[in-house]
């Protein structure tokens, strides 16, 4: 199969990597320059845990240097800048290519079908671990899975091809009717653990310094899953709890890609998180305080943060 990854960032970087050592032929777009010369240059070093190995035979180039028609365009990008790098690759999306989103958030199926025809969208979650060390180089370690559908029925053959291509290469993935379920979960606990790192600049370990930082994310936890709930997605709000926990107490260190866009000084994805999650909550009238003022923090804290390194740039001259 011939697959582009828009978006090579950590996880894009995995799953081409993956893909390309599987014998698929993939195409990695990015617009870091440096990660992009490093593979091309070096290859993809990828370290799992069966290893540590060096990826040849990528094809590494900015969007808008991207030929060919690709049989399916595999979005990673982060979801703020979903419409802008669709429009920067509209040339390379042919009637035959299949878009598959493993986006983080809400509305992606929507803003894919902005872009390209329904019949094209294939949905998606992932919770595999993946981390940039350096140009060129990614780690992975611990297991995950894919869960992905078509909308449609008529593409349910396209969805099973899909995922006999990524579950070949490692990937963990299959074809699931309750992929909206997953999507929903993995929302749950990226609103309670991604925005409440982001706002407090803890490390996930560091959430149960006090109770209070516990309570919250259990707070958020049950909110979104009062908002699934009144979409007809029933989530098991234990099974989400323990999740959130287990990240606690297991993933002490890690810092989330939340976090990690405030410390940078970067836009986060709270929009398509806690942002969706509250959109949601007011059509069906559920409250969701605890969301709300979360998103309501990390908004003012990228303002601030966006102010401050504007006011610190050197004029040109």
């Amino acid at each position: 199969m011939n697959i582009t990854i828009l978006g090579a960032g950590a996880m894009g970087s995995l799953f081409g990597g993956l893909l390309a050592q599987s014998g698929q032929q993939v195409t990695l777009l990015d617009i870091n320059d440096g990660h992009l010369a490093a593979i091309r240059s070096d290859g993809l070093l990828l370290a799992t845990d069966s290893g540590e190995r060096r990826i040849t035979g990528l094809h590494a180039c900015r969007p808008e240097q991207a030929t060919g028609h690709p049989d399916l365009l595999l979005v990673f990008t982060k979801t703020l800048h979903t419409d802008s790098a669709l429009r920067s690759v509209a040339g390379h999306i042919a009637g035959h290519t299949l878009v598959l989103t493993l986006q983080n958030g809400l509305g992606n199926a929507e803003a894919l079908s902005r872009h390209v025809a329904p019949q094209q969208v294939l949905i998606g979650m992932t919770n595999w671990p993946a981390d940039m060390v350096g140009p060129g180089q990614v780690h992975s370690h611990g297991q995950g899975m894919v869960r992905v559908l078509a909308p449609g029925s008529r593409e349910r053959n396209a969805s099973q091809e899909v995922a006999a291509v990524l579950d070949a290469a490692g990937l963990n993935c299959a074809v699931d009717p309750q992929v909206w379920t997953s999507i929903w979960e993995k929302v749950a606990f990226n609103a309670a653990l991604n925005s409440l790192c982001a706002v407090t600049g803890c490390t996930v370990g560091q959430l149960d310094a006090a109770p209070e930082g516990v309570a919250l994310a259990r707070s958020i936890v049950l909110e979104v899953v009062a908002v699934a709930r009144s979409q007809g997605i029933e989530l098991d709000a234990q099974g989400c709890l323990d999740s959130v926990a287990f990240a606690i107490a297991h993933h002490r260190t890690h810092k989330p890609s939340m976090l990690q866009d405030v410390l940078a000084g970067r836009p986060t994805e709270i929009g398509s998180i806690n942002g969706q999650v509250l959109e949601r909550a007011r059509q069906a009238g559920v409250p969701v305080p605890h969301t709300e003022t979360l998103l309501g923090l990390l908004r003012l804290i990228e303002t601030v943060s966006y102010t401050h390194l504007r006011a610190h740039e050197t004029p040109e001259h």
